[in-house]
């Protein structure tokens, strides 16, 4: 890979404003293969290693980003003026819930948590982190919901299969 497209594809990642995927690279550089980007994002991914500088490339949420090194996020806080994005009990209870089970309607919801969910729901919708994705085909064809691109983000995972297991949430309980 040149330099030149390494540095091209290191400016798109860094001036998008959600993750870049490799496809969505390949739009732009066209006439260059998906196997060529892979490798220049790879390329790039160890050299910000290497360098341990303040940011790093991750791959998330499908695509890739610049973020700052998690040992640094105490420096960055104190930069920040607002206040990140919190979470009470209930809304984590239901994002888990909607995370594991989507698509999921919201009297499943409801049951898993044994209360009603509507506040926590609404919530989860405003912030971005769960979306409808359709409804179900029962009668009253009630809506279900799931996660976002934007959850994905937040919490650090390149896709749904990175979520921790059961199993292995217990053996964090232990």
């Amino acid at each position: 890979m040149d330099e030149e497209k390494k540095a091209i594809i290191e400016a798109l990642v860094f001036a998008s404003e959600t993750p870049l995927s490799v496809e969505r690279i390949a739009e732009i550089l066209t006439g260059t293969d998906k196997a060529t980007i892979d490798g220049a994002l790879q390329q790039l991914t160890t050299d910000h290693e290497v360098r341990k500088g303040g940011i790093q490339l991750q791959a998330v949420a499908g695509g890739y980003q610049f973020r700052t090194r998690a040992e640094l996020g105490v420096w960055v806080k104190k930069l920040r003026t607002s206040k990140p994005m919190g979470l009470s009990p209930a809304a984590l209870e239901t994002l888990a819930v909607i995370a594991y089970r989507q698509p999921v309607v919201k009297a499943d919801i409801d049951r898993f948590r044994g209360v009603d969910a509507s506040g926590p729901l609404r919530g989860l919708l405003e912030k971005k982190l769960a979306r409808i994705v359709g409804r179900k085909d029962v009668p009253g064809k009630p809506i279900l919901y799931g996660t976002t691109r934007k959850f994905l983000e937040v919490f650090n995972l390149q896709d749904l299969s990175a979520l921790p297991t059961l199993r292995e949430l217990k053996e964090l309980q232990e």
